[in-house]
């Protein structure tokens, strides 16, 4: 016998700038969207620290800040969002069909908001010590409390990575920037910062081949293995050497969440999901996508809360043609 399945107008799926602006947009038409949260509540700037670009704040605001902010502005309007996580779609039925983590819902149109997640380094050890609590982190602004007065590593050479080193100094004694090329791609604005800071450390030509630990007793009586510092290859001479560390953040780019819309939705080579210039509608009827699920140029606050507004439009255009906007 099947579930309770629940219909809706338009479901939204992710819940940082972009599928938060689709709310505002689509609530304020009267769609009554449901949104899902997902597994990052709030998105990548939960995840950040002060933004200073977002227009309206001329003093900044902090990302979390800004994230419960739309939150909020989005529920005035009547959006209702679940914590729950999409764990299936069926985007060929009519109407579209969603499994969340707990329960099964359909709907007339989807907007896909689910952003990017942080990459790993490809070593094990560095996702596995994230979770154990072993030094290894993708957040500054969550963990970066915990390394006061102590010298620790950021991997990565964008604009993140400039961002969580200067960020970092507020608590390390010394940050050193581990970077694989003798270039940075941040911004120019961002690398003057770095290079003034008197508290971070430049290692070029460099990645991290390796996480040495040592073991850590716990009051508990337990014992945690711990980074104690990082094995670093040359990459112009292949020579090694050891980087004592007792933190390591690493953020050398993001992964698009589309693995739910494999063989359903076309994507770049990348895993990003394609739409139509200057839209935001897929080639699925009803479906739309915005954010940086689909923006692997930009990937920015403003750009991913402009295509927010784009999904939700197109969306309600769609809805009003097939006679489904009232």
């Amino acid at each position: 016998m099947e579930m309770n399945v629940t219909h809706h107008k338009l479901i939204i799926i992710g819940t940082g700038p972009a599928g938060y602006t689709a709310a505002i947009y689509a609530s304020r038409a009267n769609l009554a969207p449901l949104v899902f949260e997902g597994a990052q509540p709030g998105g990548q700037l939960t995840i950040t620290t002060e933004v200073e670009n977002y227009p309206g704040f001329r003093e900044g605001i902090m990302g979390p800040a800004l994230m419960e902010e739309m939150r909020t502005q989005a529920e005035r309007f009547g959006t209702v969002i679940k914590a729950e996580t999409v764990v299936r779609a069926d985007l060929a039925a009519t109407p579209k069909r969603l499994a969340t983590d707990q329960g099964e819902y359909t709907c007339d149109a989807l907007v896909i908001a689910t952003g990017a997640s942080a990459k790993w380094m490809g070593i094990e050890k560095d996702e596995e010590l994230s979770r154990s609590g072993g030094g290894v982190s993708a957040c500054a602004t969550c963990d970066g409390f915990f390394f006061r007065g102590k010298e620790i590593a950021v991997v990565g050479g964008g604009d993140t990575a400039l961002e969580e080193a200067i960020f970092l100094t507020k608590f390390a004694s010394k940050v050193t920037l581990v970077h694989r090329r003798d270039k940075l791609r941040a911004s120019k604005a961002m690398q003057e910062r770095v290079f003034r800071n008197e508290k971070i450390v430049l290692k070029w030509n460099a990645a991290v081949e390796d996480i040495l630990t040592r073991d850590q007793a716990l009051p508990t009586g337990e014992t945690v293995r711990k980074i104690s510092s990082l094995k670093l290859k040359d990459t112009v001479t292949g020579g090694n050497e050891e980087l004592p560390v007792e933190g390591l953040f690493v953020a050398i780019g993001h992964q698009p969440n589309t693995a739910l819309f494999k063989d359903q939705l076309p994507m770049t080579e990348a895993g990003y999901l394609e739409v139509e210039a200057g839209s935001s509608r897929t080639p699925v009827a009803g479906v739309f996508a915005c954010g940086d699920v689909q923006d692997h140029v930009y990937r920015q606050a403003i750009t991913a809360a402009g295509s927010g507004c784009m999904a939700a439009i197109d969306a309600e255009r769609w809805l009003a043609e097939q006679g489904l906007g009232d």
